[in-house]
């Protein structure tokens, strides 16, 4: 049975270049290693993906080959630029004084990526006093395949949450728990997140998700719990009180 529009999904995936056949995304660490794209901070599980829909997208061309597919389908697709990153514009090439990068004119080298004029690019040429940018993705006019394992399909209000929180949260999976009670959820938010940066924007997020995709929900609850930690090390430097042994005849 194929998805419909909407159908929440969990995919591993790895992609590269046809052309050139470098990898240079992927779900499965073991692959992240063996390429030497392995990241330490990154959250390597599988991808969740909503068919059809700008909640978790991927690119075009991959979002219509998963909706003919099934779980446990294992595939390679092909995405063109027209369905993928697009194809190159030349437009949006430019030359500008090396100067104008400042501090940082010294330290920047061909291929890396810069910031100027709050425009992300490529720098593709230094020299005679000019650096060229490139503000096309990097990957534009280029042809991507994908090897695509779909892992699961998540139908159930539960599975739904579950997979929500933990593309969400910046947890390990042990960690995120919550309850599903009538018609609201109490998800639970761990002490060491509580003082993340952007965890209202996470909460915000999370709740918007839910109430798209488990419409049958009327509440979210986030339970934050805030310990004392003066009395916590107040007991802990207090002695117990030892009570000796009873003698033995």
């Amino acid at each position: 049975m194929t998805f419909n529009k909407g159908s929440l999904i969990l995919i591993d995936y790895t992609a590269k270049v046809k052309d050139s056949e470098e990898i240079f995304d992927t779900t499965i660490e073991e692959d992240a290693k063996k390429h030497s794209i392995h990241e330490p901070n990154v959250k390597y599980q599988p991808k969740l993906v909503s068919i059809g829909e700008v909640s978790y997208p991927v690119l075009k061309g991959l979002d219509e080959a998963l909706a003919k597919t099934t779980v446990g389908n294992k595939l390679t697709v092909e995405v063109t630029p027209d369905k993928g990153f697009g194809e190159r514009d030349s437009s949006k090439v430019r030359m500008i004084p090396i100067r104008k990068l400042g501090e940082d004119a010294e330290k920047v080298s061909v291929g890396d990526t810069i910031e100027v004029d709050n425009k992300r690019g490529i720098i593709r040429f230094i020299g005679s006093g000019r650096v060229q940018i490139d503000y096309n993705h990097r990957y534009a006019g280029k042809t991507i395949l994908y090897d695509v394992n779909v892992v699961k399909s998540l139908d159930s209000p539960h599975d739904k949450v579950d997979g929500i929180l933990k593309n969400r949260l910046p947890l390990e999976d042990s960690k995120i728990t919550f309850e599903l009670k009538d018609k609201e959820v109490n998800i639970t938010i761990p002490e060491e997140i509580l003082r993340a940066d952007g965890l209202q924007i996470m909460k915000h997020f999370i709740q918007l998700d839910i109430f798209k995709f488990v419409p049958s929900l009327e509440k979210v609850n986030f339970i934050e719990t805030h310990l004392n930690k003066q009395n916590q090390t107040k007991k802990t430097e207090t002695k117990e009180e030892k009570i000796p042994e009873p003698k033995t005849a």
